[in-house]
């Protein structure tokens, strides 16, 4: 919704694993809001913590609102559950041929498919929320992988 807690996670763990797999020159990776709330904020302090708890530092991102053009920037844009997917279905421009799907539906481990927003819970949702993401993360990686050979 306002790109300071899930989304800003999935674009530091995506960044990290690129940069791990040599990938960073052909992926270009970002994150944004489908909501106004936080525009040019930080992420969420307890964001923060978690990540940084495994490693990850999101001191230098700060929340954007979706633009009309990174449905054709990018070819993957993925939500982080079905009611922001459903925002980015009606924003997504006609001519837009990126994949609009959930980012969990790259998961492997975990059968979930959708990421919770752990906003308005404890510690404990900011853990779960990178388990989830980590997970994701590490499939969409591959599936990209995989792609890139097939072409």
């Amino acid at each position: 919704m306002g790109n300071i807690c899930r989304s800003p996670t999935a674009e530091t763990v995506l960044r990290r694993y690129a940069e791990q797999a040599g990938l960073t020159q052909s992926i270009c990776i970002d994150s944004a809001g489908t909501h106004d709330y936080h525009i040019g904020d930080a992420a969420d302090a307890r964001t923060q913590r978690a990540a940084a708890c495994r490693g990850y530092d999101m001191s230098g991102l700060r929340g954007r609102q979706v633009a009309a053009n990174d449905f054709t920037r990018f070819d993957y844009v993925l939500a982080m559950d079905k009611s922001n997917l459903a925002i980015l279905q009606h924003l997504r421009p006609g001519e837009a041929n990126c994949h609009l799907g959930l980012f969990l539906e790259f998961a492997r481990r975990h059968a979930e498919r959708e990421v919770p927003d752990p906003y308005y819970g404890g510690a404990d949702g900011f853990e779960r929320v990178l388990d989830l993401i980590e997970d994701a993360a590490e499939g969409l990686l591959e599936h990209l992988r995989q792609r890139n050979l097939r072409q």
